[in-house]
């Protein structure tokens, strides 16, 4: 459980957290994590490393990145290649693609981490604002599985996708952006699962619901401090829980799953009422 005011575990203490998967897991395997240098994609990074992956990151932020693979180096994956770079812009994807192949010979894990959102009343969203935020989120997201997907046909070696999306399935006043993208990331991704599972590849999504890290900082403090209510367990989560599903798809594990959605939110879908912007009068008990 993590505090909503703290945004999440800090380097030193996310480096320390309990995993229910054995050490060795992941043990000369690659994997490929965009949005590395923070909040969620560095959780995940970081538990990958622990069980034994090599790792290749990357992010726009490239101060971020160093620090994130000094930590991956300590935490045991010695061998880490860091890449600075947009997931807007294909080419910078093929150059990654090219520079993975490079060192490791072959990625065995891709998760789609990398992505971005601001809150604002969908009527005050501009076309540049709408525009930025489905590129990444979207298309951005669809590059990288497009590019990986063909090296791993052209290969001949099986591979797996995880694509960390968000609770859309109720809507989510705020980020009707984010919401859209996220959506269509989830149903692109069930419809390759079918079409690329003859080429041995595995796509899955995850959804974290309230989840306490760095990404917390872009909300209201309204908005932060209501996450916890929008769940029957009346807490936020943390990184790790996202962490610990992202590995569970990509493990064996998951080895019959493909095409699926894992929500991860203390049953928010199912209860809560989420704003990630102050929630007008209009919807409040007794307003």
């Amino acid at each position: 459980m993590s505090d909503v005011t703290t945004f999440g575990f800090d380097d030193e203490a996310l480096a320390r957290r309990p995993t229910v998967y054995q050490p060795g897991l992941f043990d000369a395997q690659v994997v490929m994590v965009s949005g590395a240098g923070s909040g969620i994609g560095k959780a995940i990074a970081f538990l990958y490393a622990r069980l034994g992956a090599k790792l290749v990151i990357c992010g726009r932020d490239p101060v971020k990145l160093e620090a994130c693979v000094a930590w991956l180096r300590r935490l045991g994956s010695p061998d880490v290649l860091a890449q600075p770079m947009s997931i807007r812009e294909p080419e910078q994807i093929e150059q990654l693609m090219d520079a993975a192949w490079l060192r490791f010979g072959r990625v065995d894990v891709l998760v789609n981490n990398a992505g971005g959102q601001f809150p604002q009343r969908a009527l005050d969203c501009s076309v540049k604002g709408w525009k930025a935020v489905i590129d990444t989120n979207l298309n951005g997201t669809w590059y990288m599985m497009h590019a990986m997907a063909r090296r791993w046909r052209d290969t001949g070696v099986p591979g797996n996708i995880v694509n960390i999306v968000a609770t859309f399935q109720r809507g989510m006043p705020g980020v009707a952006h984010t919401c859209a993208a996220r959506a269509a990331v989830t149903y692109l991704s069930k419809t390759v699962a079918v079409e690329w599972a003859q080429f041995r590849i595995r796509v899955n999504c995850v959804a974290p619901g309230a989840i306490a890290s760095s990404g917390f900082r872009q909300y209201s403090p309204e908005a932060v401090k209501a996450f916890p209510t929008t769940n029957p367990m009346k807490h936020v989560g943390d990184v790790q829980d996202i962490a610990e599903a992202v590995v569970y798809l990509s493990a064996p594990s998951g080895k019959f799953v493909t095409g699926e959605l894992l929500t991860v939110d203390g049953g928010g879908v199912l209860w809560g009422d989420v704003w990630a912007i102050a929630k007008p009068d209009y919807f409040k008990v007794n307003a």
